[in-house]
């Protein structure tokens, strides 16, 4: 998948594409449905398959300071949308002069003039341009009279008839609940970036840990998780069965959260690796302990429940 920065850098070949548009925080199951519409269109019509994003999230630039949010930071966000087969991704800077842009300026400029676009896919909530003038509706109106296709697609819902959505997302995996969170993505939320040197206080104790500190990852609930982790490698990438620690680590006065990762039967050296970890369910609450022996037996008890656990969801 070919990566643009800028609209007007089209290659010929990705001009005249299928393209779906929109944040696609989450790149849940809902906005799959946005780019593989779009991508049947590309088949239909015999055109390149793209995708038209925006970074910052524009969240990030009308809230200047806001708590991380993103369930897909950038370049997770880049590869699950890779994963989708997409030819081309058109990333745009967002920031106040693309805010200030017309939702007819965006249409000339960046889907005609730029992309050259012949089919657009949204979804149907999907707004863009100055105060958010732009809908899908306005792009079904401009289509028509400039001579390219659209459509809009319905709210997706999952099997309770409840809609998909990056919001409910963010509310399971502050509530604890991973497993309904991975239900509406397709796949488990993962938690990623490079090992960085500890206390070593895990190595200690016979339970090394592979240590993440969030920047700019989504802080789900506070707690220790059943995980599986891998060294990022994309489709390549090999997963082993673990246990982590999301907090602050009260036992030893920690001050700000790190996600604390220990593999099973793992002894590889990856401090400075992209670590990607996937949270497969939730065990308990973070806890402060009196000493090392209270808090070495309760790490084994996490580590047989988290084997159970991640046992159980391979077989079902």
């Amino acid at each position: 998948m070919r990566i643009y920065r800028h609209f007007d850098e089209i290659a010929t070949e990705h001009r005249g594409g299928a393209i779906a548009i929109g944040n696609f925080d989450g790149v849940h199951l809902g906005h799959q449905a946005v780019i593989t519409a779009a991508g049947q269109a590309a088949r239909d019509n015999g055109v390149a398959w793209g995708v038209l994003t925006f970074e910052p999230h524009p969240r990030m630039v009308f809230n200047a300071g806001i708590e991380p949010f993103r369930l897909t930071p950038f370049h997770i966000k880049v590869r699950h949308i890779e994963d989708l087969g997409v030819d081309f991704l058109v990333v745009l800077h967002f920031d106040a002069e693309l805010a200030r842009m017309s939702a007819g300026e965006f249409v000339d400029d960046v889907l005609m003039k730029g992309l050259e676009a012949t089919h657009i896919v949204s979804g149907h909530d999907f707004v863009f341009g100055h105060n958010r003038q732009g809908t899908a509706e306005y792009l079904s109106q401009r289509g028509q009279t400039s001579g390219f296709a659209t459509n809009s697609i319905a709210q997706v819902k999952d099997t309770g008839s409840d809609i998909i959505s990056s919001t409910r997302i963010r509310e399971y995996l502050l509530g604890a609940k991973p497993a309904e969170a991975a239900a509406l993505l397709g796949r488990y939320f993962e938690i990623e970036g490079r090992v960085a040197h500890g206390d070593e206080r895990g190595r200690q104790i016979g339970f090394p840990t592979a240590n993440i500190e969030l920047d700019v990852n989504m802080r789900p609930a506070i707690g220790v998780y059943a995980i599986r982790a891998g060294i990022d490698a994309g489709a390549d990438t090999v997963w082993h069965d673990g246990v982590a620690n999301l907090g602050y680590r009260p036992t030893f006065g920690g001050e700000k959260p790190v996600l604390e990762t220990h593999l099973f039967d793992f002894d590889q050296d990856i401090y400075g690796k992209h670590l990607r970890v996937a949270l497969v369910d939730f065990l308990r609450d973070e806890k402060k302990f009196d000493g090392i022996e209270a808090l070495t037996k309760q790490i084994e008890i996490d580590c047989t429940d988290a084997k159970q656990r991640l046992g159980l969801k391979k077989t079902t």
